[in-house]
């Protein structure tokens, strides 16, 4: 699998929150008060490309290059979407514009291909031949897959006609906003550059600035104090290489559930108020997916940008539902086979897509059955269902996931309480929840209960309204009150560890 190179500038360092947000947020906002509002705009650019350099300066002239020729495509197209009685389509000297789009979307995904699969196919064709051809080691440039999808989004628009009216500065501008840049939303033009333009978004905005902190600091909450507590036990679970009982494989797969709920809910939370504090609204890309009563309802609240993409520029143009049943059935499949290689260049995620592909068609089925099931059961079906795939998604190797799902079965092993080792330095909380639990129970449980409780919970956690829905309501001095303490605590916890990058990140 490629390589990302990684450094320490997340959204959860104390770089970024105390040194690099408070200083862009100024500056843009000094810069518009003094109506320099076209440098406002180029100095989010310069600190949005700052922001993606400073985690490798080496890939910075490809974001470069990569807008703009995509700059370029675009506007071409756009232009010679004319209104003119008879137009044929065609640009100059007889090419298709059909033809310019293709090669567009074809050079977006020849970069990605690229960089995220080179090794991955070398390697299944040296399997298969025998050979042992090798390429030097290819660094996965950093946020990649979510600039190549949103570009060629762009380039779709800008064939319809939809985004002549843009220039090179406020398209920069919308794939470098460095709140989505990293790791999503997928953004379309139309979400996010017309606000661009808007002049309620120039001035400092105090209820966009409490609004915008109160859900970054949850998200902060999710990402230190929760997910990278989590991680703890998955690592030590999935990478130990030791079999594991019933409870113990449980525990594992569980933590990985929640440590990926978490981190990806609380970059989701992070990314919406940080734009926030720039009057900037990112479309929703985590709804409690974890509520959902069954696998459609799940895709609809995980990931929402991504599910969007995959349906309208893969799964429709496959055919969608248009076809017989079993190309329907097919075109699922596949488009969930190829959102899962999307993830990563390994087998694994193409098992994990070809699991939900899978499943999708089995609901399809059943709704066409029409037998209605309690919602109780189809949360539990639902929910178990997507912790097992997640088993495929998180293991390095298959052998790794027949381990943990083994222990899952092995009912024989149902009697024991042992875990993998973690030791508890690495927890937010260092070890005085250790120390605190060793005064009242035997030395052997007192690794095992915070394991537990966490899961437990946690379970508890992602049944609640959450932070989009809570914020959307007006915030009274409770829930800022709430807040603060929240942010407090994630800050401790931050500042007393040094928090994990955020795992898609490496997607």
């Amino acid at each position: 699998m490629p390589v990302m190179a990684a450094s320490s500038m997340v959204f959860s360092s104390w770089q970024f929150i105390l040194v690099y947000l408070p200083i862009v947020v100024l500056i843009y906002f000094l810069m518009n008060h003094l109506r320099w509002i076209t440098a406002g705009k180029a100095w989010l650019v310069v600190a949005s490309l700052f922001f993606y350099s400073y985690w490798d300066t080496k890939h910075l002239p490809l974001i470069l290059g990569s807008i703009f020729v995509n700059f370029a495509i675009g506007t071409y197209l756009a232009k010679s979407h004319g209104p003119l009685p008879g137009d044929t389509g065609r640009l100059n000297h007889g090419i298709s514009r059909k033809m310019v789009l293709a090669a567009g979307i074809a050079a977006n995904l020849v970069l990605l291909g690229y960089y995220k699969y080179t090794n991955f196919l070398l390697d299944n064709v040296n399997a298969l031949l025998g050979t042992a051809h090798t390429v030097p080691q290819i660094v996965l440039p950093l946020a990649i897959s979510f600039f190549t999808f949103t570009q060629i989004v762009y380039l779709v628009d800008s064939y319809r006609g939809e985004t002549a009216k843009y220039g090179i500065l406020n398209y920069s501008l919308f794939v470098t906003f460095f709140p989505h840049l990293i790791a999503g939303p997928i953004v379309h033009h139309q979400q996010i550059m017309p606000q661009f333009d808007s002049r309620w978004t120039l001035m400092l905005r105090k209820s966009n600035l409490l609004k915008g902190l109160f859900i970054f600091g949850i998200g902060l909450f999710k990402k230190v104090v929760i997910a990278d507590n989590f991680a703890v036990w998955a690592d030590a679970g999935f990478d130990g290489g030791q079999s594991l009982g019933f409870f113990a494989a449980w525990a594992t797969s569980l933590a990985y559930t929640f440590q990926l709920y978490f981190d990806f809910s609380g970059y989701c939370d992070m990314a919406i108020g940080a734009s926030l504090l720039f009057n900037i609204s990112l479309p929703i890309n985590f709804n409690s997916p974890y509520k959902a009563l069954n696998i459609q309802d799940f895709w609809r609240r995980w990931h929402i940008t991504l599910s969007s993409f995959l349906r309208d520029y893969l799964y429709i143009p496959l055919g969608g539902n248009r076809s017989s049943e079993y190309q329907t059935y097919l075109n699922i499949f596949i488009t969930f086979v190829l959102g899962g290689l999307w993830h990563g260049a390994t087998w694994m995620f193409v098992i994990w897509g070809a699991m939900h592909g899978a499943a999708l068609g089995v609901h399809r089925l059943w709704k066409k059955w029409g037998r209605p099931m309690p919602a109780a059961l189809a949360w539990l079906l639902t929910f178990v269902f997507v912790n097992v795939a997640w088993v495929f998604f998180r293991a390095k190797t298959l052998e790794d996931a027949a381990r943990v799902l083994h222990g899952m079965v092995d009912f024989r092993s149902i009697a024991g309480t042992s875990l993998p080792s973690a030791p508890t330095s690495d927890f937010a909380w260092g070890g005085w929840l250790s120390d605190v639990l060793l005064q009242y129970l035997p030395v052997g449980l007192v690794g095992h209960v915070p394991a537990y409780l966490a899961i437990a919970f946690a379970f508890i956690v992602v049944r609640q309204k959450n932070s989009i829905e809570i914020a959307s309501a007006s915030l009274g001095s409770a829930k800022l009150v709430c807040g603060v303490v929240i942010f407090s605590l994630a800050m401790y916890a931050m500042l007393a560890t040094t928090s994990s990058v955020f795992l898609y990140f490496n997607f």
